[in-house]
């Protein structure tokens, strides 16, 4: 079966900074793909690159057998393709249906079918007792569940979750990770960059390690975890002798 994306040697510079270098990556229909690595290792902008945020140098993606290099992103969204950010910007004004179904007229330009669609998700994540509350009234957990939910209203098939769960404490954090497991569970595809270790492991059928914009190791997570390189770059020793998790 053909996967679900393909990237191959895609790669961007910003004036004498490599951000991305040569990335490869490829995901089945089903899977949960990690993307971990230190701080400026270029994982956002592997988001923005797949997204279409930003235009690679070269390389190529392809979504679903397609060359998505080049199209904007309401254009890979509607192809299923859809992101969330790392930031959580709601309309604060807005009430949560309303901020949800911005995301749904994507693919349902009739309002009460945007409207439908909207409260199905809201209810999916967790909100539908916040649903007519305004979203700058939101706590910052609610908030991550809110750009969850504008992003599924879009009706993807790969989502790419940009830190969902930064900021969280470990008990709104295992409720993400139940969020996440049961999204992916209803034939959501995920490609997810995250710091907390714990969650990412849970999740990943893969890992993927980058570093100055280079992947450096790519496999199951427990491989990945005790990789030499991967504690050199990123988990450090403290890592490998802290408590069993």
């Amino acid at each position: 079966m053909t996967p679900l994306l393909e990237v191959s040697g895609l790669s961007r510079r910003f004036g004498g900074l490599q951000a991305v270098r040569e990335l490869s990556l490829s995901m089945a229909r089903d899977e949960v793909l990690g993307l971990i690595g230190p701080n400026g290792a270029g994982k956002t902008t592997a988001f923005n690159l797949l997204s279409g945020f930003l235009a690679p140098d070269h390389g190529q993606i392809r979504f679903d057998g397609r060359s998505i290099v080049g199209l904007s992103p309401h254009a890979i969204c509607h192809l299923g393709l859809c992101r969330t950010f790392q930031i959580v910007r709601p309309f604060p004004r807005l009430s949560v249906l309303d901020n949800v179904r911005v995301g749904a007229l994507s693919r349902r330009p009739r309002m009460e079918d945007a409207r439908h669609r909207a409260r199905e998700v809201i209810e999916q994540v967790g909100l539908g007792g916040k649903m007519d509350h305004p979203a700058g009234g939101l706590t910052l957990a609610e908030r991550k569940r809110l750009e969850l939910a504008r992003a599924l209203a879009t009706e993807p098939r790969l989502l790419l979750l940009d830190e969902v769960m930064a900021g969280l404490n470990p008990t709104e954090i295992e409720a993400i990770v139940a969020l996440v497991k049961r999204i992916n569970a209803s034939g959501v595809a995920i490609l997810l960059i995250e710091h907390n270790m714990r969650a990412v492991m849970s999740l990943s059928h893969r890992i993927a390690v980058l570093n100055f914009g280079e992947k450096i190791v790519e496999g199951e997570p427990t491989a990945v975890a005790n990789h030499p390189r991967v504690i050199e770059a990123y988990l450090g020793e403290e890592y490998v002798h802290a408590p069993s998790r």
